[in-house]
């Protein structure tokens, strides 16, 4: 006998569909290319989905966050250098990344003082790792608004024609 599913043991992809009330027989004839028995088997983690399948479900859902996941929690390279992004509010995304550029902007002259001679010295590196770590939150948010603004894009708030056409330029 299968296990039951609960709450508790729910992979992100199942979740999502749910959160959908989607069907797998439903979700894989819009995803085109992933079977209803194919889907239930990565939904269980029975099967390790592939990069391209992952692409469709995040495309199909409407979830690019399903990409970030993927990468920085499943990919063994992914899980080394891609940090996973929380889906935040705009005004709580805008309000992180002024306050970590407000805090770099602070300590710019530090940095050329510590690098300008193009080493670390042991009195310096607890500065530089403060820095480092504050331009990291900037990456981070940077990733953040990506993914608000792809999730908006998928979901209709944002114009994509309009937004595509403003990016071309």
């Amino acid at each position: 006998m299968g296990k039951k599913s609960t709450k508790e043991n729910k992979t992100k992809y199942h979740l999502v569909r749910e959160e959908l009330g989607w069907s797998r027989e439903y979700a894989s004839e819009q995803m085109g290319m992933i079977t209803p028995e194919r889907l239930e088997r990565i939904e269980n983690e029975k099967v390790t989905p592939d990069p391209k399948e992952i692409l469709v479900m995040a495309e199909t859902y409407g979830r690019p966050s399903l990409c970030n996941y993927y990468c920085s929690q499943k990919c063994p390279i992914g899980q080394q250098y891609v940090p996973e992004i929380e889906i935040k509010e705009l005004s709580s995304i805008v309000l992180e990344m002024l306050a970590s550029l407000n805090s770099v902007n602070k300590r710019k002259d530090r940095l050329i003082e510590i690098t300008a001679d193009g080493k670390i010295d042991k009195d310096e590196m607890d500065d530089f790792i403060f820095i480092q770590e504050e331009l990291e939150r900037i990456s981070i948010t940077v990733e953040t608004l990506q993914l608000w603004s792809e999730k908006m894009l998928a979901n209709g708030v944002i114009d994509a024609e309009a937004y595509h056409a403003r990016k071309r330029k």
